[in-house]
């Protein structure tokens, strides 16, 4: 019996063909690769001496931070230096003041109550007495006033470690301008009238420190916070002008570059040999330089000292009004600044945005940028970025951002013009071969971000995706 009656072929098999033929083959391919979105809109800036100094006109602080808390179990504690982020108590030592009345704020911080709110429960009503001071350790607060026309106005959200009340420490008497009322269930800290009163007749230093700063006349300062500029107009005849200068910030940040580098190592046998019909050591840096842009998109948005995350103005925080994304959050951001150029957010967010869209019947248009189609919101352009964290219990943040330094935006900073430069901040450099035949090339990246005036960049804080 013949091969071709026991194997009933009649004709040579691909798989032995194979044998004989060569293979198309495609490049390495990788997952990890995403449109970084942000390294491609954020306008670079040089800088050549590896540090960025953004000099701005003089702002005096206005006690607007945030107020950071612990816990024991389900008992929540204010850390006593933090109180300091209260305006009245600004510049008050937290080792006792100025006499010897020691612990000034820990005894402060021990004094404040923990309540347990429930959702639409008023923790202070408009028109009622200024009668104490309440921090928010966890949850969300509305603030209320009376509209025009006989309905209700939100005028604002806070979160967590935001407060309200500091001037009853002054012991003025004033009304609550606007109702707090709780949006979810919520723990807040209150310091009574009474308390305050007690504290104040104990501690010398205290008592002194709040009324040097109820008494001592305000900074002429913009509504900004910057120092005015003395000005005069609408006069005729010839009137004494007034003079005037512009005060700068003594100590202005400065943003050094920071570095992303990998040592990247390739046997010269396997350059030698197995280099063909692709460059082995051109596809070994094509993959590690594609790593390196996506660790330093990743460091644009979360690093903590030049992050975008970690460096928006605490002004700049808006909380959602329900939980998900919706029109009116986006609008919130929009209206705090002018010239936005830039959404960015997790695509799921984009998705939870998308979906509260279409609840309320409303379509966003899409923008074409760069032969790609993107969602857009009022015209700015919703850029996805997967750097941006999504926390366990699902939420997670979006960023609006006014770019370019023309514009007094948001900027990164690079160094170009380096040695073995492949990419714009971007260098591969030969370091040699060792004792065993390996050759090695160092690759680095140096980058930075820069927020030129704090209102360049606002975050949406804890969006709700997960709903």
């Amino acid at each position: 019996m013949t091969r071709q009656q026991a194997t009933g072929t009649r004709a040579l098999g691909t798989r032995a063909a194979r044998n004989l033929a060569t293979t198309t083959k495609s490049v390495p391919q990788m997952r990890g690769i995403t449109p970084r979105w942000l390294l491609r809109q954020l306008p670079w800036v040089r800088a050549d001496a590896g540090t960025y100094r953004v000099n701005r006109r003089l702002t005096y602080r206005l006690g607007d931070g945030l107020v950071t808390f612990v816990n024991t179990g389900a008992e929540v504690r204010v850390i006593p230096p933090e109180l300091a982020e209260l305006p009245p108590l600004r510049g008050l030592s937290g080792e006792g003041g100025r006499d010897a009345g020691a612990g000034v704020l820990d005894v402060l911080a021990g004094r404040f109550v923990q309540r347990e709110l429930d959702p639409g429960e008023t923790v202070a009503e408009a028109g009622r007495p200024l009668d104490a001071v309440h921090l928010i350790a966890h949850g969300k607060v509305a603030e209320i006033r009376a509209g025009e026309y006989g309905t209700v106005a939100e005028t604002g959200i806070l979160g967590d470690g935001r407060f309200f009340g500091d001037r009853a420490l002054l012991g003025t008497d004033e009304e609550w301008p606007h109702t707090f009322r709780t949006l979810t269930p919520t723990t807040v800290l209150t310091l009574s009238r009474e308390a305050i009163e007690e504290l104040t007749g104990r501690f010398d230093a205290l008592r002194t420190h709040l009324e040097e700063y109820r008494d001592a006349p305000a900074p002429p300062r913009t509504r900004h916070g910057e120092a005015a500029i003395e000005l005069t107009s609408g006069h005729d005849g010839e009137p004494s002008l007034p003079g005037t200068f512009v005060d700068y910030e003594a100590s202005p940040r400065e943003y050094e570059l920071s570095v992303a580098q990998t040592l990247l190592r390739v046997h010269s046998r396997v350059a030698d040999i197995y280099n063909g019909p692709m460059d082995q050591v051109e596809q070994q840096l094509r993959l590690t330089v594609e790593a390196l842009r996506e660790r330093q998109e990743h460091e644009l948005v979360n690093n903590r000292d030049f992050g975008l995350l970690h460096n928006a103005d605490l002004r700049q925080r808006v909380q959602t009004r329900g939980g998900p994304p919706t029109p009116d959050d986006l609008d919130e951001l929009l209206a705090r600044r002018r010239k936005s150029r830039m959404f960015l957010a997790h695509p799921r967010t984009i998705a939870a945005f998308g979906r509260e869209c279409t609840r309320r019947g409303v379509y966003p248009s899409g923008l074409d940028v760069d032969g790609h189609r993107v969602q857009a919101w009022r015209g700015v352009p919703i850029y996805p970025c997967d750097k941006i964290p999504v926390t366990p219990s699902g939420t997670s943040s979006i960023l609006v951002l006014r770019t370019g330094e023309d514009e007094q935006g948001v900027i990164g900073l690079h160094r170009t013009g380096m040695p073995g430069e492949v990419r714009p901040g971007l260098s591969v450099r030969f370091t040699g071969i060792d004792e065993r035949a390996i050759m090695t090339y160092l690759v680095s990246a140096y980058f930075s971000a820069a927020v030129l005036v704090p209102d360049a960049l606002g975050v949406l804080e804890n969006v709700e995706i997960a709903r």
